[in-house]
């Protein structure tokens, strides 16, 4: 590997659905247990309390005319456009999703040819150079796709990489279960770029860890809370508790690990961009890293938020947020040259991976 090359983001472009569902949509649901019990309480009280825990407003669907590939090509278009590069130029495409395409009329998971093949067609690039492939790895996939996009060009092997995150959640949802009011769709995509730099620039430090020994069915596929549902559909399921207990277990600490990795303290960071799949969570992640430092006071304007408005989207989160704070989109926020950010997210698996990036001039 050359010492002198570094990985840095040159463009980025997101898909933000048009269709906006608040949480006062959800008052005719009927809400069951996991047990297939129906909920007591009202629909206002479950919705009220939703809000408070996860700070999530609004969340965005797609049109049913549109598939996760279609929106992860309007992102692509954009990252292309930003970068200002020709797309026959790329050495990959790296597609992260969860559930492939799922139509609105079929809501079946079809990955057969995969996104990212899918989507070097609809841009058109005809080079077979381009190699495509996609990623599943829960909500921490895009991440993942960064992080051997990294691996790629620090090694020679690469020096433009396409990697997008995409997902129609919206379509895996079981309207029964009180937890898929979390969920959205999106899609967001960054072009990764080699620089040689005398100092280090981009991606600096990256980790990774897998519990999937005795984590991983925390999020899985089953059939409807309603027991009258009639029809053995699956749908997305999280076990939210032991999830969130879990990821405060370990998240901290592999954040702490990657900041270490680069040589660098807590105090150093100016920006955590960090998976939003809820806001109590991720409020308790920042908290707890900072306390792994001895300081209990966790700064203002730390942490961007998007989860008020665009809800968890899985793979498209942390990409979205990226792009939005690259057009000065997020009030009070913005990339400054120098700063240092982290990247981290944990998903499905269990799969948990962070980055530090500093931003070039």
């Amino acid at each position: 590997m050359n010492n002198n090359v570094y990985s840095i983001i040159v463009g980025s472009g997101s898909y933000i659905p048009t269709v906006i569902v608040e949480n006062q949509d959800f008052l005719n649901n009927e809400f069951f247990t996991p047990d297939g019990i129906r909920l007591k309480r009202s629909n206002l009280e479950i919705i009220q309390q939703f809000e408070k825990i996860t700070g999530i407003r609004q969340r965005r669907y797609v049109n049913s005319d549109l598939v996760a590939s279609d929106i992860a090509s309007y992102a692509a278009k954009d990252a292309l456009a930003s970068a200002q590069i020709d797309g026959e130029t790329l050495d990959y495409i790296i597609v992260a999703h969860n559930f492939g395409d799922v139509r609105d009329d079929n809501p079946r998971s079809d990955f057969v040819p995969s996104l990212a093949s899918r989507i070097k067609h609809q841009l058109n690039i005809k080079n077979p150079n381009v190699i495509t492939y996609d990623l599943c790895l829960g909500c921490s996939g895009w991440l993942q796709g960064i992080i051997q996009a990294d691996l790629y060009i620090k090694s020679g092997l690469a020096h433009r990489i396409l990697v997008i995150g995409t997902e129609t959640l919206s379509r895996m949802i079981d309207p029964h279960d009180r937890d898929s009011m979390i969920f959205s769709d999106g899609a967001g995509a960054v072009v990764v770029a080699s620089t040689e730099s005398t100092v280090p620039v981009g991606i600096i430090a990256q980790t990774a860890q897998s519990y999937a020994s005795e984590l991983a069915y925390l999020l899985k596929m089953e059939k409807s809370s309603n027991p009258d549902y009639g029809s053995n559909r699956l749908f997305v399921k999280m076990q939210g508790h032991k999830l969130y207990e879990s990821v405060l277990k370990i998240f901290p600490g592999l954040i702490k690990d990657c900041i270490s990795k680069a040589g660098l303290s807590i105090t150093d960071i100016d920006q955590v961009l960090v998976h939003q799949a809820n806001n109590k969570l991720d409020e308790a992640i920042l908290k707890q890293l900072f306390a792994l430092y001895g300081i209990n006071q966790v700064p203002d304007l730390v942490m961007p938020m998007t989860i008020s408005w665009l809800g968890n989207s899985s793979v498209a989160t942390i990409p979205t947020l990226y792009n939005l704070l690259s057009e000065d989109r997020i009030e009070n926020y913005t990339l400054q040259p120098d700063s240092f950010i982290v990247f981290a997210a944990v998903g499905a698996g269990l799969n948990a991976n962070a980055i530090v990036y500093k931003v070039p001039r």
